[in-house]
């Protein structure tokens, strides 16, 4: 039996969106970002006037181009801060500031916890050090997260056992999350590595290992 006019409407559109909604949502995420930095770095063209910058005599919003270079700016700025941090005096004069910072009554609990957010992600010690899975929210259903202590002292002291500290992200988007402090036997390590761990959670579990095709589930180590 021949499918429906309406039947073969839906199996084409539901096809077309497969097809163009990955583009579509991309340049959405970049559309957001770029004006969520602009509003930000348009700041650094405080020396311009808004007649210039702006549309409407300056009364309307800045013009793309003058945000673009606004944006250049803030990334040129950063690179030099970047390269005068690895000059000792450089160094002294950011741990003073740092220091300043971590010792104002209320911006030191906002200043603080940045950091530390900002050290996870840096590579350093704080970082995440591999995948793992758990058995998480009830036994039988697992979830994939990101081991960011081999061994939190406190916690292992007071249970009697060893315990790690594990971060589980939302999906599709990982910028959120929740802390899990787990005994390290109940913890899997997988032989991923943790950008592969962000793009197999971003992409739902479709994506895996070093491609960008449905692959096998992650690998685990016995």
């Amino acid at each position: 039996m021949r499918k429906s006019l309406f039947a073969r409407w839906r199996s084409w559109f539901i096809t077309g969106l497969v097809v163009i909604l990955p583009g579509v949502v991309t340049l959405a995420v970049v559309k957001w970002f770029f004006g969520t930095v602009s509003s930000f770095t348009d700041l650094l063209l405080f020396f311009m006037p808004k007649t210039t910058t702006h549309a409407d005599g300056g009364q309307g919003a800045i013009f793309w181009y003058w945000s673009l270079l606004a944006l250049c700016l803030s990334a040129l700025m950063v690179t030099v801060i970047g390269l005068l941090a690895r000059h000792y005096a450089s160094r002294r004069i950011i741990a003073l500031a740092d220091s300043a910072m971590l010792h104002v009554p209320v911006l030191n609990k906002i200043y603080g916890t940045i950091k530390q957010v900002d050290a996870a992600f840096s590579g350093n010690k704080n970082s995440f050090k591999t995948v793992v899975l758990v058995e998480y929210p009830r036994k039988g259903c697992h979830t994939v997260g990101f081991l960011t202590s081999d061994q939190d002292e406190a916690m292992s002291a007071r249970m009697g056992r060893k315990m790690v500290c594990v971060f589980i992200p939302t999906t599709p988007i990982p910028t959120a999350g929740f802390l899990l402090i787990l005994p390290a036997d109940e913890v899997t390590r997988l032989e991923m590595s943790v950008a592969e761990g962000f793009k197999y959670i971003i992409s739902l579990g479709a994506l895996t290992q070093d491609n960008n095709s449905p692959s096998t589930p992650p690998v685990i180590k016995n």
